[in-house]
C-alpha cells in the first residue's frame, strides 16, 4: 500500500533525514504519548564544529524518565547550558554563509526558560517547519500506537543516534553541499538541519525534497 502518513518522534533541532521526511508526506504526525527514551535525538542533536562531529545535549531532571510521558520531562537548569549551545552554534556557523539571515530566527529559544522537553522541541519544530517551506500541517498523536497502520510509516523506530538501533531507510538519500569546516573535517553527513539552513539557505527546501527517494 502506498503510505502517505508518517508518525515521528520529536527531536531537538532534528537532522536532515527528519526534515526530508516532513516535505514528503501529506499526514504529518508528531508522537505525543510516548514514554521517553534516553540515548535517543528527544533531546541531543549534532551539529559541524571546527573540530568534527559535535553533540548538542539538553540536560533533564534527574527521575525515571524511561517510564515518564514524555510530556513530564523536564529540563534542568542547574547548568547555563542554552549559553553553551548558543556559543557552540555560534562558533559552528558564525562563518557560514546564511548565518546572519537565520541566527535571529532561534536565538530566541536560548534565551526562554521552558520548563518542559516536549514543549521546547515542540516549538523550535515549528521555527524549522516554517524555514524549510513546510505547508503541511504538524499534527500531534495523543493516543499510543504500538504499531502504526499500514498506511501509516513508523518513524520513530530508524530515526536513532546509535548505528546498530537504525533500521535501514531506502528512501533517504544523503545530500551533498558545502559545509563551514569541510576542508578540514570532510563531508559530516546528515547533521541538524541547522547545518543545512545556514549553510545553504534558501536552497535547504530543494535539497530536502531531493533526499527524499521513493
Amino acid at each position: 500500500m502506498n503510505q502517505n502518513r508518517i508518525l515521528l518522534a520529536l527531536h531537538y533541532l532534528p537532522n536532515i533525514q527528519y526534515c526530508s521526511k516532513l516535505m514528503q508526506y501529506s499526514d504529518l504526525r508528531i508522537e505525543g504519548a510516548e514514554n521517553y527514551r534516553k540515548g535517543s535525538y528527544r533531546n541531543r542533536c549534532y551539529i559541524a564544529s571546527p573540530n568534527g562531529l559535535m553533540r548538542l545535549s539538553i540536560p533533564l531532571k534527574k527521575g525515571k524518565n524511561e517510564r515518564q510521558s514524555i510530556r513530564e520531562v523536564r529540563i534542568a537548569y542547574d547548568l547555563p547550558w542554552q549559553q553553551q549551545h548558543w556559543r557552540s552554534i555560534r562558533a559552528a556557523y558564525g562563518n557560514a554563509p546564511f548565518f546572519d539571515h537565520y541566527a535571529p530566527e532561534f536565538a530566541a529559544f536560548y534565551e526562554k526558560k521552558y520548563d518542559f522537553l516536549f514543549d521546547f522541541n515542540w516549538d523550535i519544530l515549528q521555527k524549522v517547519a516554517s524555514l524549510i517551506g513546510l505547508t503541511t500541517e504538524l499534527l500531534l498523536q495523543e493516543i499510543f500506537l504500538k504499531e502504526t497502520p499500514v498506511e501509516m510509516l513508523d518513524g520513530r523506530s530508524f530515526l536513532q543516534p546509535k548505528a546498530k538501533l537504525q533500521t535501514p531507510d531506502q528512501q533517504f538519500k544523503v545530500p551533498k553541499y558545502g559545509q563551514v569546516f569541510e576542508e578540514k573535517t570532510g563531508f559530516l553527513p546528515n547533521l541538524s538541519v541547522l547545518d543545512l539552513l545556514f549553510c545553504t539557505g534558501p536552497q535547504s527546501p530543494l535539497i530536502l525534497e531531493n533526499a527524499f527517494q521513493k
